[in-house]
């Protein structure tokens, strides 16, 4: 479960206060906005990236509010990815499980079972300059749950992809977070992305965060531009 109550943050000028909402555990939640509303700003207060002015953030039952990122129990899809240049495939799968010291023998399963998962087979020797876009953002999905986290936290992955890769990309993504059971909180300001995979919709405008049924998507959310898509001003 994800409860965010109350949160404030600020980075700069610019500054969020008092948003509250919760994702129950196992559920997908899609996190929808303008571009520059602050929905990646409340990403990484959740992940630990940001510090908050006020406010508690809880995950499966645990105050992490004031916990360091590594000790919160997430794993995060920027929207650049962070690929590192220099490491294989093969390395990004297991770097979080190196981090945490786990047993060889049982770090290369779990990067066994990520590679099966998410079809890379085949790319464990390539570095990030050798794969395409989908590729790339399966291999940060699978660094981001190598370590099984019970919470995952998606910012924008499929932006950079085009439509058709995008759209095969929801049926991974769904079929990941069932077959994994991570409670998911995925930002986005993109329609499709809300209407093909949301189990639980926020809609972030004008500083202030509510819940939506996802049905109402054709009817009241905002494109990338702020524009209302039911075609009025």
């Amino acid at each position: 479960m994800i409860v965010v109550d109350g949160l404030s943050v600020q980075s700069g000028a610019f500054k969020v206060e008092g948003l509250s909402f919760t994702a129950n555990t196992g559920e997908y939640a899609v996190l929808m906005g303008r571009t520059g509303c602050g929905k990646t700003t409340l990403l990484e207060a959740v992940c630990g990236l940001k510090p908050v002015r006020g406010g508690r953030i809880r995950l499966l039952g645990r105050d992490v509010t004031h916990l360091p990122p590594a000790d919160r129990g997430v794993g995060y899809v920027p929207q650049d990815l962070a690929l590192f240049p220099t490491m294989t495939v093969r390395e990004h799968l297991g770097f979080a499980l190196d981090v945490r010291r786990w047993n060889p023998a049982e770090a290369a399963k779990r990067v066994d079972e990520l590679t099966e998962l998410l079809g890379l087979g085949g790319l464990l020797d390539r570095r990030p300059q050798g794969l395409s876009g989908g590729e790339a953002q399966r291999v940060a999905l699978g660094r981001a749950l190598a370590f099984r986290p019970g919470v995952l936290l998606l910012d924008e992955p499929l932006s950079a992809l085009d439509e058709d890769t995008r759209a095969g990309m929801y049926g991974l993504l769904r079929s990941v977070q069932r077959q994994t059971g991570v409670t998911t909180l995925h930002v986005t300001h993109s329609r499709a992305e809300a209407r093909s995979l949301a189990d639980r919709l926020f809609v972030f405008d004008k500083g202030t965060l509510r819940e939506s049924p996802p049905s109402s998507l054709q009817d009241e959310l905002l494109d990338a531009r702020g524009a209302r898509t039911d075609g009025s001003a």
